[in-house]
């Protein structure tokens, strides 16, 4: 007898990132995972939210916890309405030799989160684990976003579901809480290059939203940014639907830097779109000693 390796490959990594969706609406993406060897191959696809399993492997400490390598669960945030946040189609078949099947995978948030989050196996013959992809994405009520820097939140969000009342009054009394998001600069001694880092301003585009008017954004920076040595590059603009863009920051030390302290500066970066956001971006820099 022969005996035959069953060998796949995927059009994608360990991570598939859906990216940002509104609040209700849904994303698609395709993966595709070819059959390289030479016999038939029935597969199926099984996600870990499903998984009957998984009751009793979350009665643990949560892994953000007890680890800093990983940060959230592998099934992160899930709907209120008790239906999956992701499904694939199909969900089993076979694929003939040197062909390639294509998995629709689908992102469908009911509310809004950062942390949506599941895991996908694609199992051969029923028990051979041929490729795990993990699943992310992340859903706004609304049409803008930021991302970048450092988390200072706790990727865990509260069972209850809150009510809508109290961010309304809020946004009509004009009392919307400034959110926070952390930029580290970090510069080696000795460098020509200057410490970089950076934020992202996306602008989504769904049938959900009926207002097409742009995303302006705006990062104020002041003479005492300048002094302590940063400097911003793209820090307003205006945005489409369905695009975004970066805002870079850089930083050299001054000549007069005290480097047993190091700077920790703020700017404020503003997002108007349906609603107006306000961002307190911290700029945290250091000097690090060459590898």
């Amino acid at each position: 007898g022969h005996g035959v390796v069953a060998s796949t490959e995927c059009s994608v990594g360990e991570v598939l990132d859906m990216g940002y969706v509104v609040a209700g609406d849904t994303g698609t993406a395709t993966v595709e995972i070819r059959n390289t060897s030479s016999l038939t191959l029935p597969f199926s696809v099984q996600l870990e939210s499903l998984s009957p399993t998984r009751d009793r492997d979350r009665q643990k400490i949560p892994s953000f916890l007890t680890s800093s390598l990983q940060r959230t669960e592998i099934v992160g945030t899930q709907n209120y309405n008790g239906f999956s946040v992701f499904s694939v189609s199909p969900t089993e078949g076979k694929i003939e030799a040197g062909k390639s099947q294509d998995f629709v995978v689908t992102f469908s948030p009911d509310h809004e989160s950062l942390y949506y989050s599941d895991r996908l196996k694609v199992l051969l013959f029923g028990k051979q684990t041929a490729h795990e992809i993990h699943l992310k994405g992340a859903a706004r009520n609304h049409p803008m976003f930021v991302e970048g820097g450092v988390p200072l939140d706790v990727p865990v969000e509260s069972l209850a579901v809150t009510s809508p009342v109290a961010p309304q009054e809020a946004l009509e009394e004009g009392n919307v809480p400034a959110l926070s998001l952390l930029l580290l600069l970090e510069y080696v001694e000795g460098s020509a290059e200057p410490a970089r880092a950076e934020i992202t301003v996306g602008a989504m585009q769904s049938p959900l939203l009926a207002v097409k008017k742009a995303v302006e954004f705006s990062l104020e920076s002041g003479a005492e940014l300048q002094r302590a040595g940063f400097a911003l590059d793209g820090p307003r603009g205006a945005l489409e639907r369905g695009q975004r863009q970066r805002i870079g920051v850089s930083w050299v030390p001054p000549a007069d830097l005290q480097t047993s302290e190091p700077p920790l500066m703020s700017a404020l970066l503003t997002v108007k779109g349906d609603i107006t956001e306000s961002y307190r971006v911290l700029l945290m820099a250091r000097v690090v000693s060459a590898p």
